[in-house]
């Protein structure tokens, strides 16, 4: 588990924790960084990863050394049931508070987002403020998230590189999985193993990106995780108006659909689009039968509890 905070005063990159209220048997030590963009400088970015921990059990902890306030944190079990929720385009608008309410009253073991987080878009105290929006539910549950458009925040010939708030303050787990870049990466829980991809890298057939994602595919086991989840942020099906014929979408779409059609994932969630839709199964390949259908949805149901919302 990874527990990620900021600070502007220098503080260790310490995180005390235990299993009673303000009784910390256990201490991990991690990492500081920032970063600047044009006249924005960060505040001390610290990342900490603690455990081994016990699954489906509840945690107390607090960050750096002196400090007074205490949070709690409950790990996600280790097999079904398990009950994510997804949440695209998160933003911070009146229906952000309202989506997040609902989350915080759901009981979830897990969050997916895939992709536009903040809406910083270069106006970087936008990423401060989503931190203490998002605090009180990301510091009790584990966050899983991908990139979107929103997080590129490149300009040309003045800030260059790409995603430069973003892989500094959302630092997921790639390396684990064998990746090479925080845009993409996958990981184990209970029975699902989860893919989030980058629709805004590259994901050409000659691609990290893409070379990754057979190897991960090819490593799947399928009685220890029975579900395949896969997160993208620009959907490769579409029926609304918005956001039609995105080169993020069409070309991904050419790219790697056939990979995934013969890895049998089970599931994909997109973002982007601000506008619930679900499809039957179905990909370029093949489309199941409607009755087929019905008894996926009954199946997944059993399998675990989805909780999703688009903004």
């Amino acid at each position: 588990m990874r527990i990620s905070w900021i600070t502007e005063a220098p503080t260790p990159a310490t995180v005390q924790y235990g299993t009673s209220p303000g009784k910390y048997e256990f201490s991990a030590d991690g990492t500081t960084s920032s970063y600047s963009y044009l006249t924005y400088d960060s505040g001390e970015i610290h990342d900490t990863v603690i455990g081994p921990l016990k699954p489906n059990s509840l945690y107390y902890y607090r960050c750096g050394v002196d400090s007074t306030r205490e949070f709690s944190f409950k790990t996600p079990p280790a097999q079904f049931p398990v009950k994510f929720a997804v949440v695209g385009d998160l933003g911070q608008t009146g229906w952000t508070q309202s989506t997040l309410r609902h989350i915080a009253e759901s009981n979830y073991d897990m969050l997916l987002l895939p992709g536009d987080l903040s809406y910083a878009d270069l106006n970087q105290p936008l990423w401060d403020s989503f931190g203490r929006l998002v605090e009180p539910l990301a510091s009790q549950r584990p966050w899983m998230v991908t990139q979107g458009n929103h997080e590129i925040e490149k300009i040309p010939l003045i800030h260059s590189e790409p995603f430069t708030a973003y892989n500094a303050r959302w630092r997921m787990p790639f390396e684990q999985s064998g990746s090479g870049s925080n845009l993409f990466y996958s990981f184990d829980v209970a029975g699902v193993h989860v893919i989030m991809l980058g629709s805004y890298t590259d994901f050409d057939p000659n691609s990290a990106q893409f070379k990754w994602l057979v190897a991960d595919l090819r490593k799947i086991d399928r009685n220890k995780t029975p579900w395949t989840v896969v997160l993208i942020h620009a959907p490769w099906y579409n029926s609304n108006t918005a956001h039609q014929g995105e080169k993020e979408s069409i070309d991904m779409k050419a790219s790697m659909e056939g990979l995934l059609y013969r890895a049998r994932v089970d599931v994909v969630f997109a973002g982007h689009v601000h506008a619930y839709e679900r499809f039957l199964q179905l990909s370029c390949f093949h489309m199941l039968d409607p009755n087929d259908q019905r008894k996926f949805l009954f199946d997944f149901a059993r399998g675990f509890t989805l909780l999703c919302m688009w903004i």
